[in-house]
């Protein structure tokens, strides 16, 4: 009778330890969880931003991003992209602009 108490403490300790959960995942678990749950902006700089996406700083909806409605790395080179120096930038001169290398950030403006 006691070898079939023993047995059966036994069983139920090892049951107990087997079905708590993991508290540290595998690397691979760690990999898959991080990439799950990082935000939408790190997700989708995988390259420079579609026009349309750009062009969501058209605040006035006239077809053209002036000086003022434009920000970042557009902002900085405005000039450069502004070829008929009007003061905007239109969708022609913005398809025609150089695009960074890619893996190079242009630097910040602190």
């Amino acid at each position: 009778m006691k070898q079939i108490l023993m047995a059966f403490a036994l069983m139920a300790l090892t049951t107990a330890c087997s079905s708590q959960k993991k508290t540290t995942p595998t690397s691979e678990e760690s990999a898959t969880t991080t990439r799950a749950e990082r935000p939408d902006r790190q997700r989708n700089q995988q390259g420079p931003p579609s026009m349309e996406k750009v062009f969501e700083m058209d605040t006035n909806k006239d077809g053209k991003l002036s000086k003022a409605e434009v920000k970042g790395p557009l902002l900085n080179d405005f000039s450069k992209i502004d070829t008929n120096a009007d003061g905007f930038i239109s969708k022609e001169e913005l398809e025609k602009a150089p695009k960074p290398q890619r893996g190079q950030r242009p630097p910040r403006n602190n």
